[in-house]
This record gives structure tokens, C-alpha cells and sequence, in this order.
């Protein structure tokens, strides 16, 4: 009767280590969050409803920041199948690097979540799904605003474009979002296009550089720009101050597009200083600790979890909009 017992008990132990396992959910959870950094309001609040998140689920979370770095993030996630969490919470800093630590994980039976930012990989085993927002779709709002802002006018519409870290998949969607839309129209031209990597110092320092080199103008060669379409609030804010000190009407002078709706953009909104804003909803905390739990008991997930988030635009109600927590 004892050989039963114990050929039973070892047969449930290797049933449960299987890539497919089920986590006793009767214990407290584990899991390792990999965030980029605290770059701006939006991530700071990212954080702290995944924390919150956790904290209200009963569930320990381990966060390691990795100050915009994808070998901290590597090192990380390493750090955390050394620990044995029961999950890792990847939030990429670029598509590509990963699949070797990610088979790493696989090969610990620790599932992954990928969140905010997706990767590019051949083996979607490495990960059990993605939830965040759907660059694309905030890309070709962004446009849309845009081309219907300028419908009546028989004009050429030129813009400053600037975008959000090389080679991360989000800015990659939404660029591909924004420019699929405008691209229908031939009034509408990117004269300029850079990387900001996100950064207000970056969205101050690529338009003080255009202002610079053209005499305090802001243009492109011989050619006027109409439009700053900016991929994140921040880097719009940096822009702001610049246009401010060489007092240019930012709003009326240049139309300005943004995306994420951090409050100090919404009340550069409201002053009519941006003429547009695509949210990027942040709180992504709740949602993503019921996949969490999904994981743990063996459950598959979606492929991808999109987060909604709505369009703030000059033709809106303004005042209606409530505080934004970031």
C-alpha cells in the first residue's frame, strides 16, 4: 500500500512540472515584474497599479526597474527564475533580444506575461500572452484626428514626427497606425522624423535643434512645419518649453498631437496649447493579476489583452474630463 501512495505522490509531482503546471493558488503568489524605468508619469503610474494591483490580489511582487536597459531587464528576469517566482512580467524595452533568457525561464516552468510592449520571436511558446495597448489603433486616432481637422483645406500639411524608442514595438505600431492613415491623403507630409526614446529631454532637445538650425523658425529646409504629431506626452511637454521660449503659439501656430493623456498634457489641452490626445490607459493592474492567476492555475490566457483608452480632442467638452492620477 506504501509503493501505491508513493507512486501516486511522485506521479502528481512530475504531472506538476510540466510547462502546463498548476500553482497551489492556496499559497501566496510570487511573481517578478521587469518595468523599463520611471521615465515619466505614465510608467510611474503603470507601476503603481500593477503594485496596487498585487497588494489588493494577495500577491507578493518582486520589481526590478531597469533604467531603460534591456541587459538589466535580461538580468533580471535571470534573477528571478533563480528565485523560483511563480511568474515573470516582462515589460520590454525593444521587440527583439529575448528569446534566449525567455527559454530560460521556459525550461524553469516559470510562464511568462508580456506587458505594455510586445516582442518579436518565432516561438510564441516562450510567453503566454501580451496585454497592453494597441499601438496601431492609437497611431491611426492620432491621424484620424488629423486628417479630419484639415479636410477643408487645399493645402499642403507638413509634420514634425517624433517617435518613441528604436526598435521598441510600440512605437514601431504607432507610427505604422499614424502613417496609414495620413499616407490616404497627399496634402499631408512627415518632413521630420526622430527618435525621442520616450524622454522629455529628448522632445525638448530634437525641436531646440530644428529651432536652432533655422533661425528660430520652426521648418525643415525650405518648408514650414504645420503639425508636431509627438508619440508620448513627455517628450510633447519637453516640445512645449521650447516652443514657449521662442514664443511660438503651440496650439494655434503648429497644431500638436499627442498620446498617453498624462495631466499636465490634458491641462495643456485645456489651455489650448495641444489640440490632440490619444490615451494610453496606464491602468493595466487589475487586469493583468487575473491573468496572473489564469497562469498559476493552469489556464490559458489570450493571445492579446488590449487595454481601451479613449480620443481628447479641442472639440470636446474639456471640463468634463476627470483627473487623470498621473
Amino acid at each position: 500500500m506504501k509503493n501505491v501512495i508513493l507512486l501516486l505522490l511522485l506521479l502528481f509531482i512530475i504531472a506538476g512540472c510540466n510547462n502546463k503546471k498548476s500553482v497551489n493558488v492556496s499559497k501566496p503568489l510570487i511573481v517578478g515584474l521587469s518595468q523599463i524605468g520611471n521615465e515619466s508619469s505614465w510608467r510611474m503610474c503603470n507601476t503603481r497599479s500593477i503594485v496596487e494591483a498585487a497588494q489588493k490580489a494577495g500577491i507578493r511582487l518582486i520589481i526590478d526597474e531597469a533604467q531603460q536597459k534591456q541587459e538589466n531587464q535580461i538580468k533580471a528576469i535571470r534573477s528571478f527564475i533563480v528565485y523560483k517566482v511563480d511568474v515573470i512580467l516582462l515589460v520590454p524595452i525593444v521587440e527583439t533580444g529575448w528569446d534566449l533568457v525567455l527559454r530560460e525561464a521556459k525550461k524553469a516552468n516559470i510562464p511568462v506575461i508580456i506587458v505594455d510592449r510586445k516582442i518579436a520571436t518565432s516561438d510564441k511558446t516562450l510567453y503566454r500572452g501580451f496585454i497592453g495597448e494597441n499601438g496601431f489603433e492609437e497611431g491611426k486616432r492620432a491621424g484620424e484626428f488629423l486628417v479630419n481637422k484639415y479636410k477643408n483645406q487645399d493645402r499642403n500639411i507638413n509634420i514634425i514626427e517624433l517617435n518613441g524608442t528604436e526598435k521598441s514595438s510600440i512605437s514601431k505600431e504607432r507610427q505604422l497606425g499614424f502613417r496609414s492613415v495620413i499616407e490616404k491623403d497627399k496634402k499631408f507630409s512627415v518632413i521630420f522624423s526622430e527618435d525621442g526614446d520616450f524622454l522629455k529631454s529628448r522632445g525638448k532637445e530634437i525641436i531646440s535643434q530644428i529651432l536652432s538650425y533655422n533661425n528660430k523658425e520652426l521648418r525643415i529646409g525650405t518648408k514650414p512645419a504645420d503639425v508636431i504629431f509627438s508619440q508620448n506626452d513627455a517628450m510633447t511637454l519637453g516640445a512645449l518649453e521650447v516652443l514657449d521660449t521662442y514664443k511660438i503659439d503651440a496650439g494655434k501656430d503648429v497644431t500638436i498631437v499627442s498620446i498617453d493623456g498624462e495631466q499636465k498634457a490634458i491641462d495643456a489641452l485645456k489651455k489650448g496649447q495641444v489640440n490632440c490626445i490619444v490615451e494610453c490607459n496606464p491602468y493595466t493592474g487589475e487586469k493583468l493579476m487575473e491573468l496572473v492567476k489564469e497562469v498559476c492555475a493552469g489556464n490559458p490566457i489570450p493571445e492579446c489583452t488590449y487595454i481601451k483608452g479613449a480620443v481628447f480632442s479641442e472639440n470636446d467638452d474639456l471640463l468634463s474630463i476627470e483627473p487623470r492620477g498621473y
